[in-house]
Formats: C-alpha cells, sequence, structure tokens
C-alpha cells in the first residue's frame, strides 16, 4: 500500500526472490520510460523501496505520481500471482 509521506509517495514490496524483483524493476522501468516519470528506487535481494514526487512540481506528488503508482501496482500484482 502506498503511503504519502514528506511530499512523495512511498511503497515496500517484498518478492518470491531476486529473479521476480529484477523482473518486476525491468517492467517498472519500460512503464517509467513511456511515461517519462521515473521512481527513486531501492533492491536488496527480495525487497524494493520505491518514492515517488515529482521534482518539476517542487518536489510534491502529483497525478503523475499517482498514474505511475497504479501502474506499478498493475506490475506487482501481476507479476506475484502468476508465480505463486
Amino acid at each position: 500500500m502506498w503511503k504519502e509521506q514528506d511530499n512523495k509517495l512511498h511503497r515496500s514490496l517484498t518478492f518470491k526472490d531476486f529473479k521476480q524483483a529484477m523482473r518486476f524493476m525491468q517492467q517498472v522501468a519500460n512503464v517509467a520510460e513511456e511515461m517519462d516519470h521515473h521512481p527513486w528506487w531501492s533492491n536488496v535481494y527480495n525487497k524494493i523501496e520505491i518514492e515517488l514526487t515529482t521534482h518539476d512540481a517542487g518536489n510534491t506528488v502529483t497525478k503523475r505520481d499517482i498514474k505511475l503508482a497504479q501502474r506499478i501496482d498493475e506490475i506487482y500484482d501481476q507479476i506475484t500471482a502468476s508465480e505463486v
């Protein structure tokens, strides 16, 4: 679940393993490129931390962040459901 804090949307995600986490990151990277809106994120093994904010709007949460968050949720649900 996304939490808005310090003018950012934040979400922590856990995956089955490192390969599943990397598959997720690649799919999100493709969507981020299409949207020209890139997340700050970090990965350690099967855990990913993501923050979204719009720098051009003064580092606040905008509709662009919300739209990317929704796409990220869709990708997460698809990847984790397909490999139970």
